[in-house]
C-alpha cells in the first residue's frame, strides 16, 4: 500500500500534468492512495485536436479537459483510491455527481458534535455544554481558547467564506436581501414557516422586498452551501409529506450565533437545533411531525394539529422525539407527550429536557433524558 502525495505547485493545476505525473509514478503490483485538496482550484486546459467552429455553444465546456476528466479516467484502474476535497463557489456538493458521472462516492463532513467537542475540551459536562451552545463545532472555534478571538473567527467565516462564496457562484450583485433573509431564518431557528411568511417578515421586520420566488431561490442557495439544513413536516397518520411550512436549522449553532451577534439565544431553539443537527450526523433521515387530532368544544368538533419535533426514520421503524427543555410543571408535560401519546402507533418515545437528567420511564412508556446523557450516548436512541 502506497500513498501517492501530490504537492500542487503551480504546473500541478494543469490536469495534463497531474495525469502524466500519477502514472508515471504508478505500478500494477502496489494499491495506491491519491489525495487531491481544494480541487475546485484547478484549471482549465483547451484540447489542440478539437476544431472549436465545429462543437456547438451549449456543448463548448467539451473544448477542455478538467481534472474531472482525468480523475474519471484514472478511476477505471483497480489499483488507485483517489479521494477529493473541495467546497467552495466552484464546487458544491450537487456538482460532484454531475462531474464525477456517479462513480463517485461523496463523504460529508460536519462540524465537530457536542461528545466530540467534550472529549477535546477538558471542561466539566454541564461547563462544556454551555461553551457548545454558544460556540458550536466549528474545529478552529473550539481549538481557539480566547471567546473573543472564537467569536471573530467565526463572524469573518460566515462573511468572508460562505457568503462571498455564494455571491461569486450565483453572481448576486447586492448582497443585502440575502443578508436580510439569513438574518431571518437564523432568528426563527426551529420554526414553522415557509417563502411567504419570510417574505412578509422581510417587509415589516428588515423592510427588504423580495418576490416568493426568490426567497424559495435564495433559500436553495444556502441549503446548498451548507449554511442550513431543511426539515420536511410528515403526517403521521395520514402517512404522507405536506409541501408547507417546513422548518430550518443552522448547520452549526456557532455561526447562527455570531451571525446574529451573539444577541438571540433563545435555549430552547437552541438546543432543538443541536440534536437535529446530531441526528443527521448519525445518519438518520430526519422529518417533523404532524398528528391530527379531534375533539369537541360546546357542541362542536375541532380539528387541531399537534407537532413531534423529530420523526427519526431506521427503515420501517421509527423513533418520535421531542425537545421539550423544561417539564417541570404539568401543564407543560402534558403539553409535550400529547403529540405522542395521539401517534397511533407503538414506536418509540423520547422526550429529551435539558441537562444532565438520567433516563427514565413513565407508565406509558415515554422515555425521559437530559440532553447531554442524550449526546454524549452514542446509542441513545437504540437503548
Amino acid at each position: 500500500m502506497l500513498l501517492l502525495r501530490i504537492k500542487f505547485a503551480l504546473g500541478a493545476l494543469n490536469p495534463n500534468k497531474l495525469y502524466d505525473f500519477i502514472l508515471k509514478n504508478l505500478n500494477k503490483k502496489e494499491k495506491f492512495y491519491i489525495f487531491i485538496d481544494e480541487i475546485q482550484l484547478c484549471y482549465r486546459i483547451k484540447k489542440d485536436d478539437t476544431d472549436e467552429a465545429s462543437v456547438p455553444e451549449e456543448d463548448r465546456d467539451l473544448l477542455y479537459t478538467t481534472f474531472y476528466d482525468i480523475l474519471n479516467d484514472l478511476m477505471v484502474r483497480k489499483n488507485l483510491d483517489i479521494y477529493v476535497t473541495g467546497s467552495n463557489s466552484r464546487l458544491l456538493s450537487k456538482d460532484v455527481a454531475t462531474n464525477f458521472r456517479d462513480r463517485g462516492v461523496e463523504i460529508k463532513l460536519y462540524p465537530l458534535s457536542f461528545s466530540e467537542y467534550y472529549e477535546y475540551a477538558g471542561l466539566e459536562k454541564a461547563d462544556a455544554w454551555e461553551e457548545y451552545m454558544t460556540y458550536g463545532g466549528m474545529p478552529l472555534a473550539v481549538l481557539e481558547k480566547d471567546e473573543n478571538e472564537k467569536a471573530e473567527y467565526l463572524k469573518n467565516l460566515f462573511s468572508k467564506i460562505y457568503i462571498a462564496d455564494i455571491k461569486e457562484r450565483y453572481k448576486l450583485k447586492d448582497e443585502e436581501p440575502l443578508s436580510a433573509l439569513i438574518n431571518v431564518v437564523l432568528s426563527a431557528v426551529g420554526s414553522l414557516t415557509n417563502p411567504h411568511k419570510l417574505n412578509n417578515t422581510l417587509v415589516s421586520v428588515q423592510h427588504a422586498k423580495l418576490s416568493e420566488h426568490t426567497v424559495k431561490k435564495y433559500l436553495d442557495y444556502l441549503e446548498d452551501s451548507f449554511i442550513i439544513k431543511k426539515a420536511l413536516r410528515y403526517d403521521i397518520k395520514g402517512k404522507s409529506y405536506l409541501d408547507y411550512p417546513s422548518k430550518y436549522y443552522a448547520s452549526d449553532i456557532g455561526l447562527r450565533n455570531a451571525r446574529l451577534n451573539f444577541r438571540q439565544q433563545e435555549r430552547t431553539h437552541i438546543m432543538e437545533n443541536i440534536i437535529y443537527n446530531e441526528l443527521i450526523a448519525r445518519g438518520y433521515s430526519v422529518d417533523v411531525g404532524v398528528v391530527q387530532v379531534s375533539s369537541t368544544e360546546n357542541g362542536v368538533q375541532k380539528k387541531t394539529n399537534l407537532e413531534i419535533d423529530f420523526i427519526v426514520n431506521q427503515g420501517f421503524n421509527k423513533v418520535y422525539i421531542q425537545s421539550a427543555f423544561s417539564i417541570d410543571d404539568a401543564e407543560k408535560k402534558r403539553q409535550e407527550t400529547r403529540p405522542l401519546l395521539n401517534s397511533g402507533d407503538f414506536f418509540k418515545k423520547i422526550v429529551i429536557v435539558d441537562g444532565n437528567q438520567k433516563r427514565t420511564v413513565d407508565e406509558n412508556g415515554i422515555i425521559y433524558i437530559g440532553v447531554i446523557p442524550f449526546l454524549l450516548e452514542k446509542d441513545s436512541i437504540e437503548k
